[in-house]
């Protein structure tokens, strides 16, 4: 039987009445107020999660740019100091082994940061191509991780630390910052289209904070889940590892070609992504329901004469839009804003018309 794991703020959770399931082997809160109560405070106050169970790689040694360079498709090179940086690293059909951050934390000293679920496969698929001269650590179980984000993130974590967070800027971060008399590592960086921090530590640390923050942000701060963390990045049109993105969809046919660079190295995968760039076989479409049903993941789309385009990557009823919005990875490149197209709901076929993406756009700081 699968051991479920369960990270340093696990007992938090059940306390603040978080309702539990498993994700990818842990056992992480889908929802405490509720989904939609949830996102709305996130859109307009402040929410904070829990993301320890993502992991963590150490990549060091004299080799270490180039090797990162090798394996990813943005430039690596370009970091600048107390930089962050989203990338792909792409498998050499040109599908996407996993999306992460790259913190440059000093010359020949990154920290990368993947999802949970592909955390053993990303490490093997690393340690198979790691060149000598560079050194490849996990250290997923000795950090944990929270996510404070919304419009009121920085003035309540402002409440318990003497540096300006101001200083940190979009995509940026600080290590060894002292907050509440923890040293942690805070970036600007997030998974909602918010304004916000994510906050790296050592278990008692974290676990300190969450509790700091919680009673310092009074009524502005709201426990987040799983649930509304999944509704808020789709909104702000962020992507999901196997759903967007996966081993076969290209991130330029996810429409994320903003992460894949060609004037630097040759990296893996970087040819069949240069002529999905000039012909790409798919394209990603947003779309919004005019009739009622919530557009799986997976289910067909279909031209209006019933001919299959393609399939829902993810779809859902969103809070903040109150409509109910989708994302599909569709054969026909002619299809354009305000076409209309079939989803197979089961048996039925819901009429949606295409719109532009993201969903939603704000501001970034």
């Amino acid at each position: 039987m699968e051991q479920v794991r369960k990270t340093p703020l696990h007992q938090q959770h059940i306390d603040l009445g978080g309702k539990m399931v498993n994700f990818f082997g842990w056992e992480l809160p889908v929802q405490y107020s509720g989904i939609i109560d949830e996102v709305k405070s996130v859109r307009n106050t402040a929410g904070i999660f829990d993301v320890s169970h993502m992991g963590e790689f150490m990549v060091e040694g004299e080799g270490s740019l180039e090797f990162l360079q090798h394996m990813l498709t943005n430039n690596v090179a370009k970091i600048k100091e107390n930089g962050v940086q989203y990338t792909m690293m792409c498998n050499e059909q040109g599908g996407v082994v996993d999306d992460l951050l790259v913190y440059l934390l000093s010359k020949n000293r990154y920290l990368l940061v993947v999802n949970a679920s592909n955390l053993e496969k990303d490490f093997n698929w690393l340690n198979k191509h790691k060149p000598e001269n560079v050194k490849l650590t996990n250290v997923s179980d000795q950090i944990a991780q929270i996510a404070l984000q919304g419009p009121k993130a920085q003035e309540v974590l402002q409440k318990l630390t003497d540096f300006d967070l101001g200083e940190i800027k979009f995509f940026r971060h600080r290590e060894n910052l002292n907050i509440d008399g923890h040293e942690v590592l805070v970036s600007r960086t997030g998974y909602t289209g918010e304004d916000g921090f994510e906050i790296y530590g050592q278990h008692k640390s974290i676990t300190s904070l969450w509790d700091r923050i919680l009673s310092v942000g009074e009524k502005e701060v709201v426990p987040a889940g799983l649930g509304s963390r999944d509704t808020l990045r789709f909104e702000a049109r962020l992507p999901l590892y196997g759903n967007e993105i996966t081993e076969e969809i290209s991130p330029i046919e996810a429409g994320l070609g903003f992460a894949v660079k060609f004037k630097k190295p040759e990296y893996k995968g970087m040819k069949v992504l240069e002529d999905h760039k000039q012909n790409p076989p798919r394209k990603t479409v947003g779309f919004k329901m005019k009739g009622k049903g919530i557009p799986r993941s997976q289910y067909k789309v279909l031209s209006q004469d019933e001919e299959e385009l393609g399939f829902v990557t993810t779809g859902a009823f969103s809070p903040t839009l109150d409509e109910t919005i989708g994302t599909a990875l569709v054969s026909d490149k002619d299809l354009d804003i305000g076409d209309e197209i079939l989803v197979a709901v089961r048996k039925r076929r819901i009429p949606a018309e295409i719109i532009s993406l993201p969903f939603l756009k704000k501001e970034d700081k």
